[in-house]
Parts: C-alpha cells; sequence; structure tokens
C-alpha cells in the first residue's frame, strides 16, 4: 500500500468569486510498511497551464515563485491529471492520497467537473490536516498550519513554503513521523464515502530517488 502526499498551488486572486487555476502539483510516494515508519519511494511534479486566469500576475509569482514563462510551457489541467494519474498506478500497488487541508480536494472536483472528466483514480482521500489537529487534541475548526506542525513535531522545514513539491516532501516528513497514530480511511475520493480502515504489508521498495535529498537533510531514508 502506498500513501501519496499530495500539494497544488494556484493562482494568487484577492477575490474570492473567482475560480483560482491550479498552477502546480507537487507528489510524494511513501510505501507503507507494517514494521516500521513509510518508506521513501519516489516522487512527481509538473506544472499546469492555467486556464480561468491565463496571465500570470505578479502577486502569483512572489507567492508561487510561477512565472509566465513557467505557466505557458505548462501542460493542460487534462494531460497534466493523465501523467499523475499514469505515476500513481504505475507500480500496480493501492494507494491514499493525502493533502494539507481540503483546499486542494476541492479544486481538483472544481477542475474535473469543467473538464468534464471522469477520474476513478481519485479515492481514499484523507485529510491529513484534520488528522494532525485532532492529535494535537484541539479543536478540529482551528487547523495547524503546516509551519506550525512542523514545529510541533520537531522537523526541520525543507525548501521553499508555497511550491508544491516541497510543501509535499515537508507534509510526508510530518505524515511520516504520526502515521501509526492516524486513520486513514478508504473511499470515493469525490464523495467521500465513508469505508474500512487500512492494513497492509509490502515488500521491499525499489532504489529511492530521494537519496541525495535526505543527504542534505542530515536523515536516513
Amino acid at each position: 500500500m502506498n500513501a501519496i502526499i499530495f500539494d497544488l498551488e494556484f493562482t494568487f486572486l484577492r477575490q474570492k468569486a473567482y475560480t483560482s487555476d491550479i498552477l502546480e502539483l507537487g507528489a510524494v510516494k511513501l510505501r507503507l510498511d507494517p514494521d516500521g515508519p513509510p518508506v521513501w519511494s519516489d516522487l512527481f511534479h509538473t506544472r499546469v497551464r492555467p486556464l480561468f486566469h491565463p496571465a500570470i500576475g505578479a502577486a502569483t509569482t512572489r507567492f508561487t515563485g510561477i512565472t509566465q514563462e513557467d505557466a505557458d510551457a505548462a501542460p493542460e489541467f487534462p494531460q497534466a491529471m493523465t501523467q499523475f494519474a499514469d505515476w500513481l498506478e504505475q507500480d500496480g500497488l493501492p494507494y491514499y492520497l493525502c493533502s494539507w487541508g481540503p483546499d486542494d480536494r476541492q479544486a481538483l472536483l472544481r477542475h474535473f467537473l469543467h473538464h468534464r472528466m471522469d477520474a476513478p483514480w481519485f479515492h481514499n482521500y484523507n485529510d491529513f490536516q484534520l488528522s494532525f489537529t485532532r492529535l494535537q487534541e484541539q479543536d478540529s475548526r482551528q487547523r495547524i498550519g503546516l509551519a506550525k506542525a512542523l514545529v510541533l513535531s520537531g522537523l526541520e522545514p525543507f525548501g521553499r513554503a508555497h511550491t508544491a513539491l516541497d510543501d509535499a516532501f515537508n507534509t510526508a516528513k510530518l505524515f511520516r513521523s504520526v502515521y501509526r497514530r492516524i486513520q486513514l480511511e478508504a473511499n470515493d475520493g469525490r464523495m467521500l464515502a465513508p469505508a474500512v480502515v487500512y492494513s497492509t504489508a509490502e515488500t521491499t521498495p525499489p532504489p529511492s530517488p530521494f537519496a541525495g535529498l535526505a543527504e542534505r537533510l542530515g536523515f536516513a531514508l
């Protein structure tokens, strides 16, 4: 079984009445090990060409680091999601999709609807931010931000905030530190119907793409 920790970045809009474009997706694949912490397995990154707001404003670039040139060179949303789905399923293992908070799931569902896309791969979704907040015995209506969660867990943040792959990597580090204490649900990711909690045993993972990154961060894979 895998846990897919993903993060999205969006166009920066001051007026919430408008739909933000998904501009970037980063994801980390963790192999869930019944006898130890989740094992670093693979990573995925793509930018996404904006549809609703094709012009990248200065505020979006300051917030995400994404430029107009980056956006213009990116695949459109359907092609980016096809690449992501292929990556999700390339090793044939079932998986959980986890993000920090509900916003990324909601944005994906809006984009699926707009493009009239069927996404059967979008299932077993879990809101990891909610799970972590509940672990702190805190009112779940007052969510803990990722930066504070890393501090509470004694983890050093990596990279640049609001960069999809860096945020996914930091969320994955946090996930590894607490995953024995949380409950992951299997569900239809679009409807979030309740179902069974996972339990699995896995084989030895393939060579890790994280070796260089791990060395820089000073921890063992």
